[in-house]
């Protein structure tokens, strides 16, 4: 082994070791900003096999930090799937890039990277059962004036802007500015990544003063007890009566809506009747609006559902959870977007994995959801991801989110991804939390109206960009075959 390829094999080391914090549940966000340009700067100084090999090595020691916790969730088998599709997601993109970036070599092919990697993230979200969970882009939610891009172009703007500063960084590292074009298109990934940055701040900036958001007051009530309350067990009777005290506790204190979490219990339909009654009592008694998590099993299948009470015990709407999670694969599916007016204001729910989708998350945009509850139940390593991509969904579409979470966090974001409130949950007695917050209408934003329209049109590059290297490779072989004759 030369020294040269002993250096790119320590750097693909390094990379990988880097990218396992850019990966993690709880990421680096500043590592995402440079270690993908990084590995792409690698690719483009290997050759393409080498190259491959790099990246292979780099991803799989980056992925593999999630192992821990993915086999919570999942058996050994489809780990390691999801490992290798992983790992082959990243080779795909890196490999796709150095190839249009040394066919053209042109300062265009900055573009390269980010349309490529927006591309797959967009084609993901759309077209898996688990969506983009993990994308690049969510490492930047707690970085409020790069979020804010999002409420322009979803988290595919957040990613593009992420992966055009890591493209500038490979192509610098290459010496990409003596192409033609070069210095023009790596000053303009500085240009752009500056004009973001003002956006970012001004939107910030404009939060409190932005109409609705200076009005009504409403105060919200949180609980969570991370024990499941298994059906006519001990257990179960002493779950419910710390909820009931707890709802009575938080009414008292001035709570007018009390979200509880996810699935609480999973029981048959008899037992789920029996319960309505109970819980319908409970708000009329507090009179406040409830809503709660509950696992039902029907002649139909197996249903997770959020129940809505008004303050008079009325069942108001009876939701039906969209996306499963990996352990609840076979449930009944639900496709409403309920929205209910309390006090003036439009509130709406959904159930914790179903806020990992920007679709879901739109369609509640367009019907002018002013809040999202959403009771969720996550896996307590997850706590940070799950919550930061529930707030994601408000800052693309302008609403707050108020979250419970068994085994995660007690949460209320507003529509710009500021945390207004937050406490973990615990097993019995739980945990709750009480919230004042002034809320409005909707705060309009241009991806509610556009959706994924710069994550198709990436779609719609890359489809042409990758022949048109192959066709571009073919005729400079031809070409020089010619010369050579």
């Amino acid at each position: 082994m030369n020294k040269k390829t002993m250096l790119h094999l320590i750097a693909a080391l390094l990379i990988g070791f880097g990218l396992r914090f850019v990966h993690s549940l709880e990421p680096l966000w500043w590592l995402a900003w440079f270690l993908p340009g990084l590995l792409l700067a690698l690719a483009l100084r290997s050759g393409e096999w080498a190259a491959r090999g790099y990246v292979v090595l780099a991803a799989a020691i980056g992925v593999t930090v999630n192992v821990p916790f993915f086999l919570k969730v999942m058996p050994l088998v489809p780990v390691i799937i999801v490992m290798a599709l992983q790992t082959l997601l990243w080779l795909v993109i890196i490999v796709s890039a150095r190839r249009i970036v040394l066919t053209f070599r042109s300062g265009w092919t900055v573009l390269a990277l980010p349309v490529i990697g927006v591309a797959a993230d967009t084609l993901l979200a759309h077209l898996t059962p688990d969506g983009n969970w993990g994308s690049l882009a969510y490492t930047q939610a707690e970085v409020l004036p790069v979020a804010q891009f999002a409420s322009l172009s979803g988290v595919g703007g957040v990613l593009f802007l992420l992966l055009w500063v890591n493209s500038a960084i490979a192509l610098l590292i290459l010496g990409a500015w003596q192409w033609s074009g070069g210095r023009v298109a790596i000053s303009a990934v500085g240009i752009a990544l500056a004009c973001a940055g003002v956006f970012g701040v001004a939107r910030l900036n404009s939060a409190d003063s932005t109409a609705g958001y200076s009005g009504k007051s409403v105060t919200y009530g949180i609980v969570s007890i991370d024990d499941f309350a298994r059906v006519d067990s001990g257990l179960s009777r002493s779950i419910w009566q710390q909820y009931r005290l707890e709802v009575a506790s938080l009414a008292a204190a001035g709570a007018r809506i009390i979200l509880l979490p996810e699935k609480i219990n999973q029981m048959p339909s008899a037992s789920a009747e029996l319960l309505k009654v109970e819980l319908a009592a409970m708000a009329r008694d507090n009179r406040v609006w409830l809503v709660a998590g509950l696992g039902v099993d029907t002649a139909t299948g197996r249903r997770n559902e959020a129940w809505w009470f008004s303050p008079d015990g009325t069942l108001v709407t009876n939701y039906l959870k969209h996306f499963m999670a990996p352990p609840e694969r076979e449930f009944v599916s639900g496709s409403e977007y309920p929205v209910n007016r309390i006090e003036g204001v439009n509130h709406a729910v959904a159930i914790c994995k179903d806020m990992h989708f920007a679709s879901l998350g739109r369609e509640f945009g367009a019907r002018d959801a002013a809040v999202m509850l959403v009771p969720a139940w996550d896996f307590h390593d997850d706590a940070w991801m799950a919550a930061n991509m529930t707030k994601m969904r408000g800052v693309e579409n302008g609403y707050a989110v108020v979250r419970s979470s068994r085994d995660g966090l007690l949460s209320l974001t507003d529509a710009w991804g500021r945390v207004l409130a937050v406490k973990a949950s615990a097993p019995m007695p739980g945990a709750s939390l009480l919230a004042t917050v002034n809320v409005g209408p909707r705060v309009p934003t241009i991806y509610t109206k556009m959706g994924d329209t710069l994550g198709w049109f990436c779609v719609a590059g890359f489809s042409l960009l990758i022949p048109w290297s192959f066709l571009r490779r073919r005729r400079g072989a031809a070409a020089k075959e010619a010369v050579a004759v």
